[in-house]
């Protein structure tokens, strides 16, 4: 579909501060707004080709550059949306204390099946649990446990979409 191989959101990061993230694009261009809707399982928005980078989990790929421009770490909690952040921030309470990290390209929440869409309170709710039990179990063994998961996950092809 037309629109850039690589699509750009603002998001939260360490402390708060705001950090654009990079994927591959997979869907027909939506633009940054108050209103982000979240993909859904088979969202008519999904290209064919954003089908499979999906299903592969390589849409993520373009997040390296994150990594190497130190806005993300490689494990830590998933960023959301600016929207989104917005919106959980007042309805759960310790939400903004997942950002005393970088944000990560994969996190404990992912591993453990909080992937994709978060249509409820509740399932974000379930989301930051994660999160904050990863703040407070954090160590390098944790992190490699967590990228030995994922990589397990990917090569499987579970629960991405």
């Amino acid at each position: 579909s037309p629109g850039p191989i690589i699509f750009r959101q603002r998001r939260y990061g360490l402390d708060g501060r705001p950090i654009t993230v990079f994927k591959f694009r997979s869907m027909t261009v939506v633009e940054n707004g108050e209103q982000i809707p979240q993909a859904t399982r088979n969202d008519p928005r999904v290209t064919k080709l954003g089908a499979f980078l999906r299903r592969t989990s390589l849409d993520e790929l373009p997040q390296l550059i994150n990594v190497l421009q130190g806005t993300m770490s490689l494990v830590g909690p998933r960023p959301h949306a600016v929207a989104h952040n917005e919106q959980y921030r007042k309805l759960i309470k310790g939400y903004m204390v997942r950002h005393k990290v970088k944000p990560g390209i994969t996190g404990w929440a992912q591993v453990n099946g909080c992937r994709g869409e978060t249509d409820s309170v509740e399932k974000m709710k379930k989301r930051i649990e994660f999160d904050l039990e990863y703040l407070r179990r954090w160590s390098l063994g944790f992190d490699l446990l967590i990228v030995f998961k994922t990589a397990l996950i990917v090569l499987r092809r579970t629960n991405a979409y």
